[in-house]
């Protein structure tokens, strides 16, 4: 019945600020941004693989609780080939990541960074 995700939508404080993080430091294509002038706010579709990511830039959205963490969306997970070689492509950027480590169960090796909003997200091999 599932066939693949379609998208993940992603609520920001500031518009020009994730989108700065999003296309220009992590290299999403847009695909299409639009103000929807009836909600006052800002919709930016990225390409993600065969899926979409969707920026939402929503006045006045309440601040994302991370500790302790809240129910719901944890992070975001990206598949990559190298780890050790995307986390440094990302230092290059200016953008931190933790150390790599290795997940106790699946053994594949991972690292987490962090949007302008602090939502954490995921590097795996």
């Amino acid at each position: 019945m599932f066939e693949q995700l379609h998208h993940v939508a992603i609520i920001v404080s500031d518009y020009e600020r994730a989108k700065e993080f999003y296309v220009e430091k992590l290299g999403f294509p847009v695909l299409r941004e639009n103000f929807r002038a009836q909600r006052g706010d800002w919709k930016l579709d990225l390409k993600f693989g065969d899926g979409e990511l969707e920026l939402f830039a929503v006045p006045g959205a309440p601040e994302r609780p991370s500790y302790p963490e809240a129910q719901g969306l944890r992070h975001l997970a990206f598949r990559v080939e190298d780890v050790e070689a995307a986390a440094a492509e990302l230092e290059r950027r200016g953008i931190a990541c933790e150390p790599v480590r290795t997940d106790p169960f699946t053994g594949g090796r991972m690292t987490f960074f962090h949007d302008p909003d602090g939502l954490p997200l995921e590097l795996h091999e």
